[in-house]
């Protein structure tokens, strides 16, 4: 049997609740949607939310939050997902594409600000759209400071602290993803927040649809997807850990989650284990298949990745796609899987 990439952590817990709200016929947005805004609350500390059908919607709302005109630039991370390209043309906004520091997985406030300069003002630069790409988080205040509001998205950051402030508190609003390759799963969702209330005022007078609002079938499996968190994040921890000492023997180079400019250490969630190949990803790929397990590109399904801009218009970020490759992590893998895959990292050719 083949260790899959991914795998969603879904428990009978998880199961009952969506069963449970299945039975008392709550399948569409209502108490249950609100019940998982309050436990969120509890656990992320934010003022306002809204509980959201995808991330592409709350992508939408956020930028209609901020009222940022016909044509306004807006930055993104050349390695975020390839949805946020489509949302922006959608609003008729203009992304304006930012790649990543040398190794990092993340926008700077030195590649922002680059890609800001290279506009000349036009389009006029209004917001900054920052992704914490495969649970890495950038300097999120450092990029505060250029001076444009900014929407954090941590789908893949949860769990995870800067200094005394959790990700995704640092900007204007957040995003939560709740897909099945995010941190917390309902089958599909998002939660759209502002952590402040100066902040939370603008998501209060939207009025999302209905067909907008998050069901509360989804709603059920997410409610029980927070409650076993932290369980999950020290499972990860633990994963992680057994795969970096491997990792660090062979010629393969690992991403390091960095500090912020006051030397606040940024922890890392091990949403994902990447490593950026010196090797042909082929290579690696046809070699994790003879013993069972699959391993991914990283970057196939972000913007630079998916051919959506050319590759020397962000470089860095373009390299990177080609060579990360991401291997097995996640709660539901065996002591037994977790030992093979550590194997075949430190094996690999």
């Amino acid at each position: 049997m083949k260790i899959e990439v991914y795998s969603p952590t879904i428990r009978r817990k998880e199961m009952d609740a969506v069963l449970t709200a299945m039975v008392q016929d709550r399948v569409g947005p209502g108490e249950l949607a609100r019940s998982l805004v309050q436990i969120a609350k509890d656990h992320i500390q934010f003022d306002y939310c809204l509980a959201l059908r995808s991330p592409a919607i709350a992508l939408s709302l956020a930028l209609r939050a901020l009222n940022l005109g016909d044509g306004a630039g807006v930055l993104v991370s050349a390695l975020s997902p390839r949805y946020y390209r489509q949302v922006l043309e959608e609003l008729r906004l203009t992304p304006v594409y930012c790649d990543v520091p040398s190794g990092s997985a993340v926008m700077s406030a030195e590649t922002a600000a680059a890609a800001l300069e290279k506009t000349g003002g036009n389009p006029v630069p209004r917001c900054i759209v920052v992704n914490h790409t495969l649970g890495f988080v950038p300097d999120t205040a450092a990029l505060c400071a250029l001076g444009l509001p900014v929407i954090e998205d941590c789908s893949q950051s949860y769990g995870t602290n800067v200094g005394e402030q959790r990700a995704g508190s640092f900007g204007a609003l957040a995003i939560l993803g709740l897909e099945e390759r995010d941190m917390l799963t309902a089958g599909g969702g998002a939660l759209l927040y502002a952590v402040n209330r100066r902040d939370a005022g603008a998501l209060r007078a939207l009025s999302p649809l209905p067909e907008y609002s998050l069901p509360d079938l989804n709603a059920a499996m997410a409610i029980a997807q927070f409650r076993e968190s932290a369980r999950n994040l020290e499972k990860r921890k633990l994963m992680g850990e057994a795969y970096i000492h491997p990792a660090l023997r062979t010629r393969h180079k690992v991403f390091v989650q960095g500090e912020t400019a006051e030397k606040q250490s940024i922890e890392y969630n091990y949403y994902a284990f990447p490593l950026i190949l010196e090797t042909g990803m082929k290579d690696v790929k046809a070699y994790a298949k003879k013993k069972d397990i699959i391993v991914e590109n990283a970057f196939d399904e972000t913007i630079v990745g998916s051919g959506s801009i050319p590759p020397e218009l962000c470089a860095e970020a373009y390299s990177l796609s080609l060579r990360t490759a991401l291997f097995p992590l996640y709660p539901r893998l065996t002591g037994a899987e977790t030992e093979k895959v550590a194997k075949l990292i430190l094996t690999l050719p």
